[in-house]
């Protein structure tokens, strides 16, 4: 981690409150996958072009999440099978800020619309009013059951020109009854755009280091990884997790 801490000391840190101007709660977002020691190649050419959120004195903060589906697995099915209109349900913990959000990402003709209510901890059955919420942002009484837990660090890198974000997830650890499965050496990234631009610095870089965006959620990484075959089917998702696999493990 003092590598990390080394390659990010050069940015301009920004805080939360600075940061409204870019909640981009409505987006477009874009994703890739690259090694972790990747890092030390690509944070130094951002330098100029972003600023880091810096909360509670870190600039690589901790995040925790409880995710929630039916029985039926509807919400990875729905991504699985490519629907265009889609749900994620999760409680996410703020680590560092102590903070609980019952939020709702929902996927619809290309674009993420996030919706959130605080809520007070990680509730595996929700309360009265996190339920309504739910229902009222879902249009549907599913009977939702926690089925994986999810934790990360993340760099957080704000344009200093654009309306952009660009999140990095590293240390990523999938847990469920026991199951663990950890991708210590994958990097997720997330460019968020109002719309997309691939003139963006990070997205041109990515282009020339020739790695191309793909289309894969943690929460589909963690489903197929703890539950297996036995329990979902995911022949579509099949190519992408070898790749993040691969990554995984060529980096060892």
């Amino acid at each position: 981690m003092n590598e990390i801490k080394q390659l990010l000391d050069p940015f301009e840190p920004i805080t939360l409150q600075e940061m409204d101007r870019v909640k981009l709660m409505n987006r477009m977002d874009t994703k890739f996958a690259f090694r972790f020691s990747d890092l030390s190649i690509i944070l130094p050419l951002l330098i100029k072009s972003y600023r880091v959120l810096t909360i509670e004195e870190t600039n690589t903060p901790h995040y925790e999440s409880l995710y929630f589906d039916d029985e039926r697995f509807s919400f990875f099915r729905d991504h699985h099978n490519g629907k265009g209109d889609r749900f994620k349900v999760r409680i996410r913990k703020y680590v560092e800020s102590n903070l609980f959000f019952l939020e709702i990402k929902h996927k619809i003709k290309g674009r993420t619309d996030k919706k959130r209510i605080v809520t007070d901890q990680f509730n595996e059955v929700l309360p009265e009013g996190d339920l309504a919420f739910v229902q009222n942002e879902l249009h549907s009484n599913k009977n939702l059951v926690p089925t994986m837990w999810n934790s990360f660090q993340r760099i957080t890198l704000v344009s200093k020109t654009e309306n952009e974000r660009l999140t990095l997830d590293f240390n990523i650890l999938f847990e469920k009854d026991g199951v663990k499965k950890s991708f210590k050496q994958l990097v997720i990234a997330e460019l968020k755009q109002e719309d997309l631009n691939r003139n963006s610095v990070f997205y041109q870089l990515m282009k020339e280091q020739r790695i191309r965006p793909y289309r894969l959620s943690k929460y589909c990484l963690g489903s197929v990884e703890i539950y297996g075959e036995d329990k979902l089917k995911f022949n579509r998702f099949k190519k992408k997790l070898l790749y993040l696999k691969k990554i995984n493990h060529d980096a060892i």
